[in-house]
């Protein structure tokens, strides 16, 4: 969006990276995508760590986040000792890495683990990338399209222009220490609230098309009247503390 003071280095295979993975009972999947995040960062051959979030999981998964981590000197493990929310793995999400970028993914398998190269190789320009879906929305409910528009409506309302953003996001990890994030709630507001604190610091944010595949198993978490009337109460605190 505008200019930021930090320097953009010429070569990104220089950047480490810092993926955290986002798991709440995803045991069918989590050793897919951890692996397959590991397999195209070691082809990237940038430094790396692949950092599992396990939210409170009862299904197993947290054991396993803990082999996989045994198993890749590279992964390790943050456990919440019961279900805190997405706004809690979010804020270990940017805060957890060693690396100059971080990143989340979440452990369902819905993204392509090669967004990675894609998204680093815009930091030349960039202190934070947004995704986009293209396609976001043409396969869901009429209903959950419904909750989304009025979503996005109480975005634009209250904040004003916003970028567009959907699914993965990817940011200079230093950056994260130089705002203050006060949002508390279980669901997604942090991430906008991370989004909104670095366009007050006029730091750099581009798009970047990502596509969105099926999961591959279980039922998704979010999205629910519940959790969108949850998100709406947030947006309101977060108005004012802003």
């Amino acid at each position: 969006m505008s200019n930021s003071t930090t320097a953009s280095p010429d070569n990104t295979s220089a950047l480490g990276i810092t993926v955290a993975v986002m798991n709440y009972n995803e045991v069918k999947s989590l050793r897919s995508v951890v692996e397959e995040i590991l397999a195209v960062l070691r082809d990237m051959g940038n430094p790396h760590e692949v950092v599992i979030i396990n939210d409170g999981s009862t299904d197993g998964s947290g054991e396993l986040a803990d082999t996989l981590a045994r198993e890749y000197p590279t992964v390790r493990v943050i456990h919440h000792p019961t279900n805190l929310g997405l706004g809690a793995v979010y804020r270990h999400g940017f805060t957890c890495g060693t690396m100059q970028l971080g990143t989340l993914f979440p452990a369902d398998g819905q993204f392509d683990a090669n967004i990675i190269p894609q998204f680093v190789r815009r930091f030349n320009e960039a202190d934070m990338v947004l995704g986009i879906i293209p396609e976001y929305g043409k396969n869901r409910k009429p209903l959950a399209r419904f909750f989304s528009w009025c979503e996005r409506t109480m975005v634009r309302v209250m904040f004003g222009k916003f970028p567009e953003f959907q699914g993965i996001m990817m940011f200079r990890r230093p950056l994260i220490d130089t705002v203050k994030l006060t949002s508390t709630g279980r669901g997604w507001i942090i991430q906008m609230e991370l989004i909104l604190r670095f366009i007050r610091k006029n730091y750099r944010i581009v798009n970047e098309p990502t596509g969105l595949r099926a999961r591959m198993s279980g039922e998704p978490k979010v999205n629910n009247l519940k959790s969108i009337l949850s998100n709406l109460r947030q947006l309101f605190v977060l108005r004012l503390q802003l």
